[in-house]
């Protein structure tokens, strides 16, 4: 109870819940060493399983029934941390100070249907989620064993959503390289909207047409009519970087782009549920106003917010044969 508690609400909150619903007094401290206590077990026994899978020590059973397509959804958050936590971090204030840390987050979930309209629907209950402070490298191990125990090896279809970072293609790429990648469609389209702010000067009052063209160009996938349509004005200097770098998104990711076949396919083109999850999992809990963590600490109640985003509490609690007979 108190591991459910502290996980959803700020500790002295969740004393207040004990006390009030089960009469048990705790103090917000007690509260808060006993909850991190138990993610932390949480946490290192999930670590330990991945070095596990990883390292085909531990071969989990395929799923049952199969589903017909995975996703694994990847991006990362920033969670605020105490001074001692970011010494000597750069970060993007205007000092150079850094004051978060990145919490890199991963869903993965299954699809087997299309609803009316032709567009996929996320199965019912089954997301599970995995967050860590990890370098990326150390991360992509955490992600290929949850892929492994979800049955990536198995399914028809595998994807990787993600907005576009580096370090997540790195991973899909090096972990799952039979994945298809999906930039995710909404971070495509603010792109574009920035792209077509920085050619404003020379768009004048064909912007928004010129805005709505390049738009249907991105949603059939035709990155070269967005790189063709731009690079008719001719640009110098500053205004030429800045143009080049805004298209560089587009044509370094165009194969992940092709949003009307993967449509065609009953895809998911957004990673929408991972942008929830970050807002969720970690926003709700550990983002509030006030809020500075160590970094044991924030590990340690993501790990139990995982695993009660990921459903597993009634998976272990409601399921027959799991719980031993009262004496």
């Amino acid at each position: 109870m108190n591991d459910r508690a502290a996980a959803a609400v700020p500790f002295a909150k969740a004393a207040g819940l004990l006390d009030d619903l089960a009469g048990v007094h705790l103090t917000a401290k007690r509260v808060e060493r006993a909850a991190e206590a138990s993610g932390a077990v949480k946490a290192a026994a999930d670590r330990s399983r991945a070095a596990l899978i990883s390292g085909r020590k531990l071969v989990p059973l395929p799923p049952s029934p199969l589903p017909d397509k995975l996703y694994a959804a990847i991006d990362g958050t920033g969670v605020p941390m105490t001074s001692r936590e970011t010494a000597g971090r750069e970060g993007k204030g205007e000092d150079g100070r850094a004051r978060t840390r990145e919490v890199k987050l991963a869903v993965f979930f299954t699809q087997d249907k299309l609803d009316s309209g032709g567009y996929p629907v996320r199965d019912r209950k089954s997301a599970s989620v995995i967050a860590a402070f990890e370098p990326a490298a150390t991360f992509a191990g955490l992600v290929k064993a949850e892929g492994i125990r979800r049955g990536a090896g198995h399914v028809r279809q595998l994807t990787i959503l993600g907005d576009g970072a580096a370090w997540i293609w790195n991973i899909a790429a090096a972990k799952f390289p039979e994945a298809t990648q999906v930039v995710d469609l909404y971070h495509a389209r603010e792109h574009l909207h920035d792209l077509a702010r920085k050619l404003e000067f020379m768009l004048l009052d064909r912007k928004d047409e010129w805005l709505a063209a390049r738009l249907e160009d991105l949603d059939y996938g035709y990155i070269d009519g967005i790189t063709a349509a731009t690079r008719k004005y001719p640009l110098t200097g500053i205004k030429k970087d800045e143009i080049d770098t805004a298209l560089g998104y587009f044509e370094n990711n165009a194969p992940r782009m092709r949003y009307h076949w993967f449509r065609q396919c009953g895809l998911f083109v957004g990673s929408g549920v991972a942008e929830a999850s970050c807002k969720t999992v970690i926003g709700q809990r550990l983002k509030q106003a006030g809020m500075h963590w160590t970094l044991g600490g924030a590990d340690a109640i993501i790990a139990l917010r995982c695993r009660e985003a990921s459903s597993t509490w009634e998976a272990v609690c409601n399921t027959p044969h799991t719980q031993t007979r009262t004496a």
